[in-house]
């Protein structure tokens, strides 16, 4: 499989100056993505930041002008499966060492994922790109950019949940009811992101909008070290 053939043992300042933004490189590809003018149509719902963002904007933009939006958003949705388990797929990406032959058994591997739905070859020719442009390695980025603005589009408003551990489906429901409940939806659609970060310790934090609800038990911890030391 790829791990087998593609090199991924590059140190860290490597990886990371590999993955530097560049505007030499981001600009052929808004050109060939997005050189028209966008219509109201195929304007991005929410403006969105990052190097993934501008990809992701770029990719919506052409995707609603060749009519392959839904195929586009199935492709991305099956790529983001892929890489969440998968977790040496992420890392294989971000090598900075990949042939122009590695690129190519890559974007040929991950195209076999998508399932047949990429209509017009829209995210094939995005996944070149990337390869092209040594801009693989946002590809995770991209996937989940690409929902928030489909989300967008469809008028939902993603709740994020993080845990320190994996939440059961029970829970999560129960916690976009009672959000839906709230003045924090707004009266919106809710659409559901679970996330996991063990450094939470303990506990949630929900995000929804602008807005942050920080119930972890490291922010408690935080907040407890802060009030000994002001008060010592």
């Amino acid at each position: 499989m790829l791990s087998r053939k593609v090199p991924i043992g590059v140190t860290r300042s490597v990886i990371s100056r590999s993955n530097c933004p560049s505007a030499s490189i981001v600009s052929p590809f808004l050109r060939t993505y997005a050189q028209v003018a966008s219509t109201p149509d195929s304007k991005p719902p929410v403006p969105l930041f990052g190097l993934d963002g501008t990809y992701a904007s770029a990719l919506y933009t052409a995707a609603v002008k060749s009519s392959a939006l839904d195929s586009t958003s199935k492709s991305l949705a099956a790529l983001s499966d892929v890489l969440k388990k998968d977790p040496k797929l992420p890392v294989i990406l971000t090598a900075p060492m990949l042939t122009p032959g590695d690129k190519s058994q890559i974007v040929q591997e991950l195209q076999r994922h998508m399932g047949g739905v990429d209509k017009g070859d829209t995210v094939k020719n995005f996944l070149k790109t990337l390869a092209e442009n040594n801009r693989l390695g946002i590809l995770e980025g991209v996937c989940e950019k690409f929902s928030t603005l489909m989300g967008a589009a469809r008028g939902e408003v993603d709740l994020i949940v993080t845990s320190a551990s994996k939440l059961d489906i029970k829970t999560l429901q129960r916690l976009e009811t009672a959000v839906a409940k709230s003045e924090y939806s707004q009266g919106k659609k809710l659409k559901v992101v679970p996330k996991v970060n063990p450094d939470i310790i303990g506990g949630l934090v929900v995000e929804i909008g602008d807005r942050t609800i920080d119930l972890s038990v490291s922010s408690k911890i935080s907040k407890m070290n802060k009030l000994l030391t002001d008060t010592l």
